[in-house]
């Protein structure tokens, strides 16, 4: 898929982990790693809107269009 969720180099910038920015968000941690490994097929509004206010990020610097990535993980 040629969208990408760049969530682990945010984590990486915040300095915080996946495990805390689940119980900032309220949003279960196996759904928060299914994102950051690049496997979730689609995301909720509401869940972009929650992870953008808690990283202080917009949603551009979690998503990414690479072109020519058709059927990479």
């Amino acid at each position: 898929m040629p969208i990408r969720v760049n969530l682990d180099r945010i984590l990486l910038e915040r300095g915080t982990t996946l495990t805390t920015l689940a119980d900032r968000v309220g949003i279960a941690l196996p759904n928060l790693s299914i994102l950051k490994t690049n496997k979730a097929r689609a995301i909720r509004f509401s869940t972009l809107e929650a992870l953008c206010r808690e990283l202080d990020c917009q949603p551009g610097d979690l998503l990414e269009y690479r072109a020519g990535e058709e059927g990479l993980p």
